[in-house]
């Protein structure tokens, strides 16, 4: 006998007052907290799992805290991870130059945690299968919008069993910088140049190495070593269009680089098997001019593409999908008219200036440093700067907060908080 045909989960899957398109950390929470207000929410995900690396895996203090405030922390918590503290780099007088200090931040989680996204992913979409409205719908690909004259009413999506459409009365896009979503609807982009791309591999190690963000500069060459629990993620920034040029050097070639900018791994650079292991990021940073149109809003990478400098964009999008949240939560809940583009330009004015000053950051740290290295200048701290930041230690906040914080972080609605319980079956 055939299985039985779950009626409501089907009816959810082709009709839902919010769709959101992306199950990444922007579109778990904002699903979660849409779901926790008692609005009917779908979200697709083109995966099966979230079993892949990711390699954005820091999680920000203001992130920790929204975990915090959903009652989600202590189940964090537990997840096997690794702490980052301070990032230093070698000062003029060979002596380190302490740049950033999270454990400055006046913040309940004062460092940001290193943690696989999928277990990130995995515990957001569990605590927010508990509410009654929510629906995750993995191996959905979204293939564009459907429309009803100017209006998006929902999208069609292929799954390895055909292909389908869910109809909506808004559309979130939260599915990256290749959003398909974003670029179906052909919202104005603003970009900004980049010269450099990001190689990332993993070095296991036989020794733990402390809780500092350890960058590495020497004729050319940066390496940013973030310490993770028995191996460190290595991002390894070169010039666009030298992918193929550093895979023709050979392993041999990358081996020897990671030791001789980080001699304390070069025991350990063998453990680097092959290059398929080293994944190639094409950097990208720009903004969308406008984030919505009639039926549908971007938030997160769909809206604003993010340099990977300082780890910013997974948090970023975070902030956003609070602040969608909160703003678009009474509008779903009174269905009796559409949500009207006044609504979703809130979002935007919100979250816009956060993005460019943010962006503007990224940029800087692009031109002051990371083009000069590559160039093969030194970069480091004068001497002057070097000595005030070592006499006056405290300044190391400002960046601790721009980078930990953000320029606007935004707070859990009370209507979404809970208290804090290891066990799933309490977060209700």
């Amino acid at each position: 006998m055939d299985a039985p045909i779950d009626t409501a989960q089907t009816a959810r899957s082709s009709r839902t007052t919010c769709l959101i398109v992306g199950a990444g950390p922007a579109g778990l929470v904002l699903g979660l907290l849409l779901a926790r207000a008692g609005i009917d929410v779908t979200v697709l995900e083109k995966h099966q799992d979230f079993l892949r690396d990711f390699r954005g895996d820091t999680v920000h203090p203001s992130t920790l805290e929204l975990l915090d405030d959903l009652g989600l922390f202590e189940r964090f918590d537990a997840l096997p991870q690794s702490h980052l503290h301070r990032v230093r780099l070698p000062g003029a007088d060979d002596e380190d130059v302490p740049l950033v200090d999270f454990t400055r931040l006046p913040v309940r989680h004062p460092y940001i945690a290193m943690v696989p996204q999928w277990d990130l992913l995995d515990l957001i979409a569990e605590a927010a299968d508990l509410e009654p409205s929510f629906t995750l719908l993995t191996e959905h690909e979204v293939t564009g919008v459907v429309r009803d004259g100017d209006r998006v009413v929902g999208v069609d999506y292929s799954t390895p069993d055909g292909a389908g459409t869910v109809r909506a009365d808004l559309t979130i896009a939260c599915d990256g910088r290749w959003s398909v979503i974003r670029q179906d609807v052909g919202l104005p982009t603003k970009e900004f140049p980049v010269d450099f791309d990001v190689w990332w591999y993993r070095v296991p190690t036989r020794s733990r190495i402390g809780g500092s963000l350890l960058p590495r500069m020497h004729t050319g060459r940066v390496l940013i070593a973030i310490p993770r629990e028995r191996y460190l993620q290595i991002a390894r920034l070169g010039r666009k269009g030298t992918d193929a040029a550093l895979r023709a050097r050979g392993l041999d070639a990358l081996r020897a680089e990671t030791a001789d900018l980080l001699p304390e791994v070069a025991d350990d650079v063998d453990s680097i098997s092959s290059l398929d292991d080293v994944k190639h990021l094409s950097v990208r940073i720009d903004r969308l001019r406008r984030w919505y149109a009639a039926g549908v809003l971007c938030i997160g990478d769909a809206a604003h593409a993010m340099s990977p400098v300082g780890g910013i964009g997974i948090n970023l999008a975070v902030q956003d999908a609070v602040a969608t949240a909160r703003f678009l939560s009474p509008s779903l809940t009174d269905r009796t008219a559409p949500v009207e583009d006044r609504v979703l330009a809130r979002v935007q004015r919100r979250r816009a200036l956060p993005t460019a000053l943010t962006q503007g950051v990224q940029r800087l740290v692009q031109g002051l440093i990371i083009a000069p290295a590559l160039n093969g200048s030194v970069v480091q701290p004068p001497q002057l700067i070097g000595r005030i930041l070592r006499r006056l230690p405290g300044l190391s906040v400002v960046p601790a907060y721009i980078v930990g914080v953000g320029f606007r972080p935004e707070k859990a609605p009370a209507w979404a908080r809970r208290r804090s319980d290891r066990s799933p079956s309490s977060v209700a």
